[in-house]
């Protein structure tokens, strides 16, 4: 465990600022469209590599564009004029002893699958257009890649690279992750069918109080005029409210679509539910970390986990991995308040081997008490890494 340091948390807490800032863009975002969009053909690669080959192939199909379509909103109804684009784009090897992958079949079926079942009020046949862009990888990526396999070794790092976590959330980031949940749950879209999916939530905290701005896409055929949009709009500020209100035992400020106008008839309404019809674009990683918000105030990696393979991908696996990691510190070791973690790769080396896996702790206890316990759960995680590519398949681990 000579990689492996224990370190004390030497800054005030994020919660005990004068100011935080919190994000979270939900399901039907343009960024996390493209987002779910790459992971799920990621997914659906390794489910066919293992069906026709017995192992999961080197792939990175991280890259995604969506282009926003035209459309027309009026309460009541509307239409879409120019359909929505996406581009899925990447590398992966689609042909092996004699067996070839139709890559544009499968990237167009999985991408209208999902987006059947996450945007209801889209008919993907006539709304959407899929691009196919999947390449092969390059040769030494490949070969290193394959190189473990081949020797029935811990998976190699194909980047240097690194990630970070941190646990557990303070109220500003449980009120805005958990503001977005409920607007986008099943309860809440049966009484009020009128909320789409494109929803993002902004948190901001001032000292003690904190505010909520949320951008929500109404969906136009289920809203009759203006006054009606007006009154389902102050019904869902009050039950947000209500809810945040109840999960934290605080008062918090809520806002929905703060720039409408009802003098000027201005107000967010979409046909599909989501602002990818005419008011928005997408792409990978411009939108939620591997634990679902983005937040200024912590500590951040860029990487853009979604589509990345889950086997040797550094930028994807130790994100996901150092925020487990803080998570069971938090949790499992008495006396910890709080606990930031850091993990560096270093390429070709074993992914269970790092340069450095550095976790910050806020205790009151003496850190020289329970440097054991920390590393000890650091170890356990990492020798799991080899097998972590299992959570990603069965979506345990998100990346949005």
């Amino acid at each position: 465990m000579a990689n492996i340091v224990v370190t004390p948390m030497t800054f005030a807490p994020v919660y005990q600022q004068f100011a935080e800032i919190v994000e979270r863009k939900g399901i039907g975002h343009p960024d996390t469209i493209c987002d779910n969009l790459a992971e799920n053909l990621s997914r659906e690669l390794c489910r066919w590599y293992l069906s026709e080959f017995g192992a999961i192939m080197h792939h990175n199909v991280d890259k995604a564009l969506l282009v926003g379509g035209v459309s027309n909103a009026y309460f009541g109804g509307g239409e879409v004029i120019q359909p929505i684009e996406i581009y899925l784009v990447g590398r992966a090897i689609l042909e092996k002893n004699t067996k070839r992958l139709d890559i544009e079949e499968l990237v167009r079926e999985t991408a209208k699958n999902w987006l059947r079942n996450n945007i209801k009020n889209m008919d993907v046949d006539k709304h959407v257009k899929i691009y196919t862009k999947i390449r092969p990888g390059s040769k030494d990526l490949v070969e290193l890649f394959e190189r473990f396999q081949k020797r029935g070794e811990v998976p190699l790092a194909n980047d240097t690279s690194f990630g970070v976590g941190f646990a557990p959330f303070d109220d500003l980031e449980r009120a805005v992750y958990e503001a977005e949940r409920f607007l986008n749950s099943e309860a809440l879209k049966k009484e009020h069918p009128e909320v789409g999916e494109d929803i993002k939530v902004m948190g901001v905290r001032i000292e003690n109080k904190i505010r909520l701005t949320v951008a929500l896409a109404f969906v136009s055929k289920y809203i009759k005029n203006i006054n009606e949009y007006f009154a389902r709009k102050e019904e869902l500020t009050r039950k947000v409210k209500t809810y945040i209100e109840g999960l934290l035992g605080r008062e918090v400020q809520v806002h929905i679509n703060t720039a409408d106008s009802k003098e000027n008839g201005s107000v967010y309404i979409t046909v599909t539910g989501t602002s990818a019809e005419q008011g928005d674009d997408g792409q990978v990683g411009r939108g939620n970390r591997v634990n679902g918000l983005i937040t200024p105030y912590r500590p951040m990696s860029l990487e853009a986990a979604a589509g990345k393979n889950p086997i040797s991908h550094i930028g994807k696996m130790y994100n996901t991995v150092a925020s487990i990691i803080t998570q069971r510190v938090v949790k499992e070791v008495e006396g910890i308040e709080e606990a930031y973690c850091y993990i560096v790769s270093q390429i070709g080396k074993p992914i269970n081997e790092p340069q450095i896996l550095d976790v910050k702790v806020r205790t009151s206890r003496n850190i020289n008490t329970l440097q054991e316990e920390v590393k000890k759960i650091a170890k356990e995680e990492l020798d799991r890494m080899p097998s972590i590519w299992k959570g990603f398949l069965e979506g345990i681990y998100t990346v949005a």
